[in-house]
């Protein structure tokens, strides 16, 4: 864990969010700055800065990462929705903690560009 990190926090409820799930590895919790009418963050307990992290190589981690997208999606009822990981600064990535944005609940773009 990281304590300069805000997902790290979260994690050790040091700040509140609206929690939509939760397990020993990962957790999901509402983002305050919403792109869609749903969307939610799933970040792993284990502070990576980003996917393109050596620590970040951990075949469980990711392939966990997008079960725990999975019960989400699944328990949010989400049919359609998008899956967004950014990686770094230039990609749009201001929290530096390994992070999965899942967006829904409206018709999403087919070009995001």
């Amino acid at each position: 864990m990281d304590d300069n990190c805000i997902f790290c926090n979260i994690i050790k409820n040091k700040v509140p969010c609206t929690r939509v799930y939760e397990d020993d590895s990962f957790m999901a919790f509402v983002d305050i700055n919403p792109a869609a009418p749903v969307h939610i963050l799933v970040v792993p307990k284990r502070h990576v800065p980003m996917l393109s992290d050596p620590a970040a190589e951990d075949p469980e981690l990711l392939g966990n990462l997008l079960l725990a997208v999975r019960k989400v999606v699944k328990q949010e009822n989400l049919k359609d929705f998008r899956l967004i990981i950014n990686n770094g600064a230039g990609a749009g990535q201001t929290v530096f903690h390994l992070h999965a944005h899942i967006l829904g609940g409206i018709r999403m773009p087919e070009k995001l560009l």
